[in-house]
């Protein structure tokens, strides 16, 4: 039997913020036969045969309350936004340049639909109907998608669909999306491992192909750039250009409000989270909305500069 890749391992794979800034991964290693072999046959296999699962939802996620809206709220943007990027990503598969980026691009435009259909799926288990995720979904649309999301996708297509353009969203897509956005479902693992030990399976993963995205999204950059050194100077601006439309998303405080209804949430259920540490000194319990908020931008931070160092656009920094 073939050994499982250490990225695509329940067991031993890294958390999201090590594994995103250091693993190296390569189209090539990670085309259509790899992701038969140690997605589909070994990873989301032991998901469906039961020798990977976690306890269910607790209480303090199943009763009306703060703690459940803040699940609510962050699964049903987290289903939108898996979403747009399923939708966004068959224009990298569309324009592809060669096999290799073809077949990676396939596999993770169904890691995004699968990522979507998860999370949704999550909330059915804790009891949402599905009429209600539906609407759920719509509210999340209308509110923080429209504020957030909906810019994220527009400046996207630009690149992927107007212009054409499959390395500059190759960038958009590794250092403005999932580079932004990953350490924050990191935070997010960590915080749902007690309360909700299924809702953190979800996350984790997701977050373990996630990692697989940013290292190969970074591989091919680098690659596109050792080849031709003249094009740094676009995909330079190009970084500048969204990191300057992010700073005026409205991003923080849709965090804000979730992470105060979680905070509502920690008074009433605290109890049950005992001693458990969000980080090594740091019991959850005692943690505080600016607090890990601002853990989640640092983490953010870090992710995206020791992503662009690997890619060669140190100059965006």
């Amino acid at each position: 039997m073939t050994e499982i890749p250490v990225e695509a391992d329940w067991d031993n794979a890294p958390g999201v913020l090590e594994g995103a800034r250091e693993l190296e991964l390569t189209p090539a290693m990670c085309n259509l036969p790899y992701w038969f072999e140690h997605v589909a046959g070994s990873m989301l296999r032991r998901l469906s045969d039961g020798t990977v699962t976690a306890a269910g939802p607790t209480q303090a996620v199943l009763r009306p309350g703060p703690m459940r809206e803040a699940l609510i709220d962050e699964f049903t943007f987290r289903t939108l936004a898996e979403d747009k990027a399923t939708r966004a990503l068959s224009f990298l598969v569309f324009h592809a340049p060669d096999r290799d980026c073809l077949e990676f691009y396939a596999t993770q435009l169904v890691d995004e639909a699968r990522h979507a259909r998860a999370f949704r799926d999550h909330l059915l288990l804790v009891g949402v109907p599905d009429e209600e995720i539906s609407a759920a979904v719509a509210r999340t649309a209308a509110s923080s998608g429209a504020a957030v999301l909906d810019p994220l996708e527009e400046f996207g297509l630009g690149v992927l669909r107007d212009r054409q353009d499959f390395y500059g969203g190759v960038l958009v897509l590794t250092v403005l999306v999932e580079g932004i956005l990953a350490p924050a479902a990191e935070l997010s693992e960590r915080k749902w491992k007690v309360l909700d030990p299924s809702a953190a399976l979800v996350e984790r993963g997701a977050n373990m192909d996630e990692i697989r995205h940013l290292a190969v999204g970074s591989a091919v950059v680098r690659q596109y750039l050792t080849q031709r050194p003249q094009a740094r100077a676009g995909l330079v601006d190009l970084v500048r250009e969204g990191r300057r439309l992010w700073e005026q998303l409205p991003m923080q405080e849709v965090l804000y409000r979730r992470e105060s209804l979680f905070q509502e949430g920690l008074a009433e259920h605290g109890h049950l989270l005992g001693d458990y540490e969000i980080w090594p000194g740091r019991r959850l319990v005692d943690s505080g909305i600016e607090e890990r908020m601002e853990a989640a931008e640092r983490w953010s931070r870090e992710t995206q500069d020791a992503r662009l160092k690997y890619m060669l656009l140190d100059e965006a920094l």
